[in-house]
Parts: C-alpha cells; structure tokens; sequence
C-alpha cells in the first residue's frame, strides 16, 4: 500500500507549504514515550517492520492525487510535488525486542523536511500499538514462568490488521503460538487451535464430540472440558484417549471456573488414569496479574491462551508516544511547553548495566556501554533484511533477563534510570536561554514567490 493518504490531513499542509517555499532541508525527527503507563517497569520495542515497509513503498496513487485536487482544493504545483514524493531519507531506530524506557527516542527519522512531516502519523501507529502489545505480552511471559503461552487475540482486537500485528508482537515477546491462521501462515508463527464449546454442543454427548475429534485429529486431541462440568469432562477425555489408544500429544483445556482448583483436580485424574504426558491449557479472561498468581498458587498448568487483555493492552491500551522535530538543517530545535519539553539534535541511547543514557549522535560512548539505536534505511532503503521473529524473539528473551528485578515487576516497578548526557544538557540549556518562549529569527515572507 503506497500510503501518501495515510496521514493526518495537517501533515499534508504542512508538507505542501514546505515545499510551495523551497524548505527542503534535512529535518531529524524523534519518536519516543513520554512517560511509561501505570505498572510498567519496562517497554518491548516493536513495530519497526510495518513502519520501514511503510517507508520503502510511500508514495501517491493517482486517487490520492484526484482526492486532493477535487475535495481538498490542493493546487496543480503542490500535486506534482507529491507525485514525485518518495521516502528518501534515513532512519536509526533501536531493533525490535529491545527493552525501552521513557524519554529514549524507539526511532529517529532524517528526511526533506516534507517526506518526515508526511509519514508521521503512520509511524506513530505502528510502533505505538505493538511496543503497548509486546511490552504486555512480554510481562505474560515473565509472569508464566516457563508455561507456552498462545495467542488468542485475533477475535477481540480492535481490527484485522490489528489481529495481524499482535500476533507478531507477541511471537516477538516469546508466545508460543498464534490462534491467528493467517497471521501464522504469514509471519511462519506456529499455529493453535482445538474446538469451541459449539463443536461439543452440536453432538449428542460430551464424550462424542471428543470422539469425533480425536479420530480427526490424533495429532491436537486438547479437549475443551468446561462445556457443562468441568471434571466430567477431563473423565470423558480420558475414557476417549484410553478406548481409541492414543499415543500422541493429548490435553486438556480448561475455559472457566477457579482455573487453579480445576487444574490441580484435572491433573489428579490425568496422572491417575496414566496420562502424566497430557498437558492442562488454561484460557478465559487472562493478563499477566491472572497468570502470576496461578503461579505462585502452584497451578499445574502447562500453557495459557491469552486473548483479549493482551490484544488490546487493556491496563494499557495506549502510549503517550510523540514524534518531534529536533533539528533541521543545521539548527537543533526543541520545544518548550510546559510539561512537554523535548530534547534536541539526533540522539542516541547508551546502554549500561546500572542505566541508560541519552546523547548526541556524534557523542562516543561512555566505558562499557553499548549503543541501542542503529541505521536501519539509508536513502531510503533498507540496509539489511527484515530480522526473522526467531531472531527478535531471542533478542527480547535476552533483554528480559538482563532487566534488574525491580524493573520486571508486575506491580510497583522501578525503572532502570535514564539520564542525559552533559553535553546533551548543554545544548538544550543554551536553546532554552535562546529561546526564551518565544522564537525570533528570520521570518518567511509569505507573499513569496513559490517554488
């Protein structure tokens, strides 16, 4: 999808009156988290991917051209300056699965001042839904304590695309599998799925419908037990598993009720039947607050199917992300509201083992840290293949462990602490006493010829 309408409508008139006076400067964009939500000690860096697809292929469709032209009232000059508009600029970006803190830019885009205006809006939605999904995703994983988790979101989020996009932000965070079957077939996830209460409703008897779906399916015989009684339906399982000799993977799902009772007495009948291979799925209404105390109730369950809390972050369901001009041409810029004061220049992030810290671009990095941002399009192009999610997912597993304690805590975290950098400080104290709230300089007439 080329995109050139995938923005706000201020973009396009910012845009087209950059370009009607000639400002087609380089211009750097930061995109970052103001603040981290309530109860979260960490953020899971995602959404790169869609966002540099998005890059390599903007551009304006003849309708987007005619939408303008007719609707919106857009003059023949500025029309032609967007039907030859590409992405033609740069990107650092920190790589998807990295743990992330607030101030820290996830991105920075150097572009003509136009091109970065235009694909803001686009950026800010890609890595702002998926670092909120992977980031709660990633707490899920802390929470299960080495049980596989599954995605069930696909139902529930806010869209199909939506759908698309949690699956891969949580196979990134380390789930196991997607219930998503286009989203499996798509990003190579593997995929989940047995039966819903439907399947067991349409025949005659519980023990029927698994029956049916055993001889079916030998190689995914989990039963969905809940359906009327919970425990007579682990023993309707069991008679099926033992009457048709099955060998392979078999379980049990556990949907409703008091998940960790029914799982400790499912695994009482399991274990005494002779199944101690069968697994216990639990699903129904979970978060990662729902998984820790099952945990550390001593559930014996195996995996989670988390749907709807993940899929829409439902304690979190937004970022307060922004996407702020920090420099252009050779003057760093920053804003000054109150509350929203941003840091200028292109930056980046140091990583050590006591916190981060937020420098200038060109700045050499302090003893023992590691850089975090990294050139990720260059002319507008990629500089090395899309990661596989196994890759990212390693990355984040990674990033996890080495988290203090305190950060990965589900409820009262601390953050790692991030700081700024002297010369950083400097630089937005000596704008700061130059701007003094109100910007002079040199003003644009407006009377100008354009072009």
């Amino acid at each position: 999808m080329p995109g050139g309408l995938l923005t706000d409508m201020y973009e396009l008139n910012m845009a087209a009156s950059y370009l009607r006076r000639g400002m087609t400067d380089q211009a750097v964009f930061s995109l970052f988290v103001r603040r981290l939500p309530a109860d979260r000690g960490f953020l899971i860096a995602a959404g790169l991917e869609d966002a540099l697809r998005f890059l390599e292929d903007f551009s304006f469709e003849r309708k987007d051209l005619d939408y303008l032209r007719d609707v919106q009232g857009y003059g023949a000059e500025t029309l032609r300056a967007f039907a030859g508009m590409r992405f033609t600029g740069e990107v650092w970006a920190v790589p998807e699965g990295r743990v992330v803190f607030a101030g820290e830019p996830l991105l920075e885009v150097a572009a003509p001042i136009a091109e970065a205006q235009m694909v803001e809006t686009v950026m800010l939605n890609h890595l702002t839904f998926q670092t909120s999904v992977a980031s709660k995703a990633a707490r899920c994983v802390l929470a299960a304590d080495g049980a596989r988790l599954i995605d069930f979101a696909f139902r529930r989020t806010q869209g199909v695309e939506a759908g698309m996009a949690v699956a891969r932000a949580t196979a990134l965070a380390g789930f196991a599998a997607t219930s998503n079957a286009e989203a499996a077939w798509r990003h190579g996830l593997p995929a989940s799925g047995t039966m819903a209460h439907s399947y067991v409703q349409a025949f005659p008897s519980e023990e029927g419908a698994f029956a049916a779906f055993a001889a079916d399916f030998p190689d995914r015989a989990t039963f969905l037990v809940d359906t009327y009684d919970t425990l007579s339906g682990v023993r309707a399982a069991v008679d099926v598993v033992r009457r048709l000799g099955l060998t392979g993977p078999v379980g049990v799902r556990l949907d409703s009720g008091d998940l960790g009772t029914l799982a400790r007495e499912a695994r009482r009948l399991l274990d005494a039947a002779g199944l101690r291979h069968a697994q216990i799925v639990a699903s129904g209404g979970l978060d990662e607050y729902a998984i820790a105390d099952l945990v550390a109730a001593g559930a014996p369950i195996d995996a989670y199917g988390v749907g709807t809390k993940v899929g829409v972050s439902a304690d979190a369901p937004y970022l307060d992300t922004a996407y702020k001009l920090v420099a252009y041409g050779d003057r760093p810029v920053m804003k000054l509201s109150p509350g929203k004061v941003t840091l200028p220049g292109a930056k980046q992030v140091f990583r050590a083992a006591d916190g981060d810290v937020i420098a200038l671009r060109e700045e050499a990095p302090p003893g023992g840290c590691r850089p975090l941002l990294v050139p990720v399009l260059v002319d507008g192009r990629r500089v090395a293949l899309a990661e596989p999610i196994a890759v990212v997912r390693d990355r984040c597993a990674s990033e996890l462990a080495r988290l203090p304690a305190p950060a990965r805590a589900l409820r009262a975290p601390r953050p790692v602490p991030v700081e700024i950098s002297p010369r950083l400080r400097r630089l937005q104290d000596r704008l700061r006493g130059t701007l003094g709230g109100h910007v002079g300089g040199h003003a644009v007439d407006p009377s100008a010829e354009p072009w």
